[in-house]
């Protein structure tokens, strides 16, 4: 399958924000978690690759799942070619196909 690149946007928020920091920098660094306004909260950015985004976005929240299950995790997904795949936990809420070049209003 054929790598692609995503801009990932979330919010994770979690009754064991202890735990969940320590696998989020883990799995992504720590330049990409920041504190969320309310306790327990953390706010993600960063470029990540893989073949989708439901697979990246599984593979993120499971880990997290791992470390405490009561995590939740609203992300967007942003590919290269402008497509924006936006997920509550495993479920795609919506999806934003890119507009097509040379398309006319």
């Amino acid at each position: 399958m054929v790598k692609r690149r995503f801009d990932l946007d979330a919010t994770v928020s979690t009754d064991g924000p202890g735990q969940v920091r320590t696998a989020l920098r883990n799995l992504l660094g720590d330049p990409a978690v920041k504190p969320g306004e309310n306790a327990g909260e953390f706010i993600v950015k960063r470029e990540m690759e893989g073949e989708s985004a439901k697979d990246l976005n599984r593979a993120l929240l499971s880990s997290l799942r791992r470390v405490e299950k009561k995590t939740r995790l609203r992300a967007t997904w942003t590919a290269q070619d402008g497509a924006v795949y936006k997920f509550f936990d495993y479920v795609l809420k919506k999806e934003l196909k890119p507009a097509r070049r040379g398309a006319q209003n």
